[in-house]
């Protein structure tokens, strides 16, 4: 599995990324939406992990960009703003399991990324 996690917390993709090496799955990350949109020209990856609320475009607007290059691609959405709304949008955009209040647990992300994958017949 080859997932890009996108988020402008370095320190917090950076780690995800490294702890999800740990369980074998090949993760890059970007702190701007302008990087993934370049990895996600030069790789294919099977899932995005984005954050909802980054400065310049959103995840959502960030998915519908990275669509053109990758119509395949699977998306997570998550947030540090828990608010309802957000949660409503990200429900909407994504589906309820397909989406992740911060602080983001390692297992919760594994099995959030495996169901997105099986749901989509990929595993």
């Amino acid at each position: 599995m080859r997932v890009i996690l996108v988020d402008d917390e370095k320190e917090l993709v950076s780690t995800l990324a490294e702890r999800l090496g740990y369980r074998g799955i090949e993760a890059d990350w970007a702190i701007t939406p302008d990087d993934a949109i370049v990895m996600t020209q030069k790789k294919i990856y099977d899932i995005a992990v984005l954050d909802v609320k980054m400065p310049g475009i959103d995840g959502f607007e960030l998915k519908r960009k990275l669509q053109e290059y990758s119509p395949k691609l699977k998306y997570i959405f998550m947030t540090g703003h828990g608010s309802e709304e957000c949660y409503d949008i990200g429900c909407t955009e994504t589906g309820e399991e397909f989406y992740l209040v911060k602080p983001v647990q390692i297992d919760q992300l594994v099995e959030k990324m495996n169901k997105v994958l099986a749901q989509k017949g990929k595993l």
